[in-house]
């Protein structure tokens, strides 16, 4: 006769103790990973991830059933949190609601999620001070149909290259599929709409040095399928992408995983997932941990906007 699953599992995080119900239900097919695999990879990687989500409103992409299962859209925290997850308002002017979403300031808050069956965690660009002055801009490198990943590398050597001529700092990341990200610290001065328009001023520069590998076109069957789409609409209020150090729910259990710029001509990303990155971590540490003292100022991409005559994010321009 099959044994019973286990019940629920008690984890320490620092001074919390996290109950896993179910810690034995697979969410990850490919290997047969389980849910408490799942928290546990979340520990391990626990100084990353928090500093990734720190203070920031965070929608949690749910899969009570592992992820063949339904996904579920989660912005207001689930009920039933302790006391001592917190939370942060946000305000949706367009449909006239609000919602309190989850606000992580500490490793318990992201294991009680996965307890929660939260697989990846999609952070806004903002933080709780103000949630309508990002600090952080993200460059998001989304390969259309027929474009190899070879081919993102090299959009991404560009990327680096205009950066470096900006004097940004540049943070690569896996996006946990086939495309990456880099994310920059930015003065929290500029409103969503400023901070869209300046991310479209330097994807048309990259698109301008990166010969056909880019192209901006603005609907997505208008595009080169072979080509790689700079989206600076990841910057547009409200707008979410998975966070350094999530996993992304597919059966591999891939993770969104920070690199060095030195690692892009070799990186698969493939290779990513949640019994990879665990002991990557306790080699190199967080490779985004100097993010938050690498600011940057706008003004330059905000004067490049202007000489393109660039439209505000609010002038009529439809979201891909």
């Amino acid at each position: 006769m099959a044994g019973k699953s286990t019940p629920y599992e008690e984890l320490e995080v620092g001074d919390r103790v996290v109950r896993i119900s179910n810690p034995d239900r697979v969410y990850f097919s490919a290997r047969g990973e389980t849910k408490l695999d799942l928290a546990r990879y979340y520990l391990s990687v626990g100084d990353g991830i928090v500093r990734a989500l720190r203070e920031r409103p965070c929608m949690m992409h749910r899969f009570p059933d592992g992820v063949d299962g339904e996904k579920v859209h989660q912005k207001r925290l689930p009920r039933g949190a302790p006391p001592w997850v917190e939370t942060v308002r946000v305000d949706f002017p367009r449909y006239g609601r609000h919602a309190y979403e989850l606000c992580v300031t500490e490793l318990a808050s992201v294991v009680w999620a996965t307890q929660m069956s939260c697989v990846e965690f999609h952070p806004w660009n903002s933080r709780r001070a103000d949630t309508e002055k990002p600090d952080e801009w993200r460059i998001d490198l989304d390969p259309m149909p027929d474009c190899s990943f070879d081919r993102v590398r090299q959009v991404a050597v560009v990327v680096k290259d205009v950066l470096d001529d900006i004097g940004a700092v540049g943070w690569p990341k896996t996006s946990g599929g086939k495309g990456l990200h880099v994310y920059v610290r930015i003065e929290p001065r500029w409103g969503f709409g400023d901070v869209r328009r300046a991310a479209h001023a330097f994807a048309k520069e990259v698109e301008r040095r990166a010969d056909d590998l880019v192209d901006l076109t603005w609907w997505r069957k208008d595009r080169d399928p072979s080509t790689v789409f700079v989206d600076y609409n990841q910057n547009t209020r409200d707008h979410t992408i998975r966070s350094a150090y999530s996993v992304i729910g597919v059966p591999e259990a891939r993770v969104s995983t920070p690199i060095r710029w030195d690692e892009l001509a070799d990186v698969d990303p493939r290779e990513f997932t949640i019994a990879t990155v665990p002991d990557r971590y306790a080699t190199l540490g967080d490779l985004h941990e100097g993010i938050d003292e690498a600011v940057y100022s706008l003004e330059r991409l905000l004067e490049w906007a202007d000489r393109d005559d660039l439209p505000a994010a609010d002038e009529g321009e439809p979201t891909d």
